[in-house]
Formats: C-alpha cells, structure tokens, sequence
C-alpha cells in the first residue's frame, strides 16, 4: 500500500479475498480478518474496494472496521503489547502497568511509538485472571505482570522483533 492509496496488486489480492467468500453469508467480517492477517491492518483505501465488490456502502465497511478494536486502520509496530485492563486485573494493579507502559513508551493506549517499534493496546480479558496484570505481548500471554518486568519483556520483546 501507498501513500497514494492500495496499489494495484493490493487491489487485486483484497477482490481475490472477497471472490473467496463471495457466496458466504456475513462475508465481510471474515474478509477483513484476512487482509489484516495478510497485510497487518486495514488500510481505509481499501474501504472503497470492498464496498463495491460486497454491494455495501463505504460506511457500512468503514464502521465495521472502526468498531472491532481488533482492527488496525494503520500498521501497528514491531512489537505489541496489550494489556489487560478487566476487573481481574485491575484488582491486582493493571492501571499501575498501564500508566507505568504510557510514561516509558511516551505514548498512550491504541497508539504506536513514532519509531514504528511498539504499538500499545488494551483488552478486557486474556483469560488469565488468576495471574493477572496479565498482558498479551506479540501474541504470547504473561502474567504477574508488575512494571520492572513489563520492561525487561519490552527488551526483549523489541530487540528481537
């Protein structure tokens, strides 16, 4: 994708997605996981593209997109971390990490370091309750999560993404 917009070959690889689900009922939600799966976010220039093929309107496909937080509008950093901020984990000091990872990374939840290196988000369970804080980091799930240990994880985390 450009700043342009989706170039053509990302245009033909979204309308071969869709022709893959083209008979299916309910197509765009499983559409769009898989242009994140494949690109890592849902550029908004490729609204337009699935608005005409799936006969929705633009706002149709555009509030779908912006109302599941699992959807990315921009690409997300090197590495992300989400942490968990449901009520298990807050009893045990998730709002300690949380502003804790705001104040190091310079940023605030749903945003990206402008380094590119790790975007910050929250989830409201990880099915980790009983170890909580727990945090999802790149896809891998930790717990007793305290901010000495969110920092050494970032380390690691960011020096080897």
């Amino acid at each position: 994708m450009t700043v342009d917009g989706p170039d053509a070959s990302v245009k033909d690889r979204v309308r071969a997605l869709v022709a893959a689900h083209r008979g299916d009922r309910g197509a765009l939600l499983p559409i769009l996981h898989r242009i994140q799966a494949e690109f890592g976010w849902i550029d908004p220039d490729v609204v337009p593209v699935l608005a005409v093929e799936l006969n929705l309107s633009r706002a149709d496909v555009h509030g779908v997109v912006t109302f599941y937080t699992d959807f990315r509008s921009e690409p997300a950093g090197r590495t992300t971390v989400k942490l968990c901020r449901a009520e298990a984990c807050q009893s045990v000091g998730a709002e300690k990490v949380v502003a804790h990872a705001e104040q190091v990374l310079g940023i605030k939840v749903g945003q990206t370091t402008p380094d590119g290196s790790v975007t910050l988000e929250q989830v409201f369970c990880l099915g980790n309750c009983a170890l909580g804080p727990a945090a999802q980091i790149n896809g891998r799930v930790v717990g007793r999560l305290d901010p000495r240990r969110l920092d050494a994880l970032l380390v690691t985390e960011t020096v080897n993404s």
